[in-house]
C-alpha cells in the first residue's frame, strides 16, 4: 500500500513539473503532436502504478524522454519554418469573402453543421454575417464578421473614451493583498475605511479590486458559504 501511494504522489509531482517544463502552450492550445505527447505520457504514467515489478526509474525515464523531444521540437520550431509546417500545418480557410469554401471543409473533413456549431459558440447565428472563417492549427475557429455587421465602437462614433488599465485585486478570499496596494500606493488603513463606509470587515469579502478609474468592487461572502456579488461601487478620490 505505502508502495503504490509513494508511486502515485511521485509520478503525479514529476508529471505536473513535465507539463510545466514543456510550457503553457501544452495547455492552452494542442497541435497533433502535443496531443500524442499528452496521450503518450498518459499512458506511460500507468505502469509503474499498475505493476510494482518494474523499477521506477524505468517509469520516469520515458515521461523525461518525452518531455525532452517536446521541448526540442518546440525549439526547432521556433527556429526553422520547416519544422513548424511539420508538426502543426496550415490554418484552413473555411469561409472566404462570406462564401463557404466547401474545397477546404472536404480536405479536413469538417461538414456545415462543425462549422454552424463553432460560429454559434461565438455568438454568430447567421453564417451570411461572416466575411471570413479560419479553423486553426489548434481546431479553433477564428471569425471574422462583415464591417456592416460589427459593433459600433467608440472610433467610428469620434470619440476618445479614458485610457484603462487591468483592475488590481485588493482582496482575496478575506486576505489582504498587500503588494497590490504598495503597487498603487495606497495602505491598508485606507482600504479599511473604505470598508467601513459599507459596513464591512475585510473577512467578510471574497474578493474586491481597483479599476483605472478610481472604482472599487467588492464582492461579499455569503453566510451560507456562497457567493454573494452585491456589486458595490463607489468613487474614490
Amino acid at each position: 500500500m505505502f508502495t503504490v501511494f509513494f508511486r502515485t504522489i511521485l509520478i503525479y509531482v514529476i508529471i505536473l513539473i513535465v507539463m510545466r517544463l514543456m510550457g503553457k502552450r501544452e495547455i492552452g492550445q494542442l497541435s497533433v503532436f502535443d496531443l500524442v505527447v499528452a496521450i503518450m505520457i498518459a499512458e506511460v504514467a500507468v505502469f509503474p502504478m499498475e505493476d510494482l515489478t518494474i523499477p521506477l526509474y524505468m517509469g520516469l525515464l520515458p515521461l523525461f524522454v518525452l518531455a525532452g523531444a517536446e521541448i526540442l521540437l518546440s525549439w526547432l520550431c521556433l527556429r526553422f519554418t520547416f519544422f513548424r509546417r511539420i508538426t502543426d500545418g496550415y490554418p484552413s480557410v473555411l469561409i472566404f469573402k462570406g462564401k463557404v469554401n466547401e474545397k477546404e471543409m472536404r480536405k479536413q473533413r469538417y461538414n456545415i453543421n462543425d462549422l454552424i456549431g463553432q460560429l454559434r459558440q461565438k455568438s454568430i447565428f447567421n453564417i451570411s454575417d461572416v466575411e471570413y472563417a479560419i479553423l486553426e492549427t489548434s481546431g479553433d475557429l477564428s471569425v471574422m464578421v462583415k464591417n456592416t455587421k460589427r459593433p459600433v465602437n467608440p472610433e467610428d462614433l469620434n470619440i476618445s473614451p479614458l485610457a484603462e488599465d487591468i483592475p488590481v485585486p485588493l482582496i482575496l478570499d478575506g486576505a489582504v493583498l498587500q503588494k497590490n496596494l504598495d503597487y498603487l500606493g495606497l495602505t491598508r488603513s485606507w482600504l479599511e475605511e473604505e470598508l467601513k463606509v459599507n459596513e464591512l470587515d475585510v473577512k467578510e469579502i471574497i474578493y474586491a479590486n481597483l479599476d483605472s478609474q478610481g472604482q472599487l468592487y467588492i464582492s461579499e461572502k455569503d453566510s451560507s458559504g456562497r457567493n454573494s456579488d452585491k456589486g458595490n461601487r463607489r468613487p474614490v478620490f
